[in-house]
């Protein structure tokens, strides 16, 4: 009966971790529908024609799909460059703007102005050692973004000694990957072997 038990609650947990990713995928899904289901409407209510807001998506879509296409033939077009002058104007906002573009540029391979290691650091506590990305440098200290598994867009921002810090020949792809797979896909045994007890 025990055993039974056991085997039960192994295969609902192995039945758990593999819907996981479907679930993520399907909630990013659900969002994005919702947010183009919104706009839609708000796009309507204003135009009050199908024609006009097919019309609408279809020019934004155009101009979306170009911007990207300039942006990785040429860098940044004049359009972004136009609204970068125009938000770094505004008081507030122009601070979130500066902010979520870092952030965004640092996973960006365009921009390479922003530090894109990955390093080992012991945290919370001496002898446990985990990822973090190096967000920026400053002499010989480094800002650090610890992600949490599963879900790496939450952690913790610390500040430490580049002494503290050990290099990993993991990339950014690498390093999220392991975190999300809660650790099962991580190709750099060699490398956790090395580490200090």
């Amino acid at each position: 009966m025990n055993e039974n038990l056991k085997k039960l609650s192994n295969y609902f947990l192995i039945g758990i971790f593999a819907v996981i990713p479907i679930v993520v995928i399907l909630q990013i899904i659900i969002f994005l529908k919702e947010l183009v289901s919104h706009l839609f409407s708000v796009v309507h209510g204003y135009a009050d024609s199908y024609l006009y807001t097919a019309l609408f998506f279809a020019v934004s879509f155009i101009i979306i799909v170009f911007i990207g296409y300039k942006i990785v033939k040429t860098g940044r077009p004049w359009v972004i460059t136009v609204f970068d002058l125009i938000i770094d104007r505004i008081p507030f906002l122009n601070t979130i703007y500066r902010v979520l573009k870092k952030v965004i540029n640092m996973f960006s391979s365009h921009d390479q102005k922003i530090a894109k290691e990955v390093v080992y650091v012991e945290y919370p506590s001496a002898g446990i050692w985990v990822p973090a990305y190096v967000t920026n440098r400053f002499e010989n200290k480094y800002v650090l973004f610890i992600p949490t598994s599963p879900n790496p867009t939450s952690g913790f921002t610390v500040i430490v000694d580049k002494d503290k810090v050990i290099l990993s020949e993991m990339d950014i792809e690498a390093a999220t990957s392991f975190i999300v797979s809660v650790g099962v896909d991580y190709e750099k045994a060699a490398e956790m072997l090395k580490l200090p007890r």
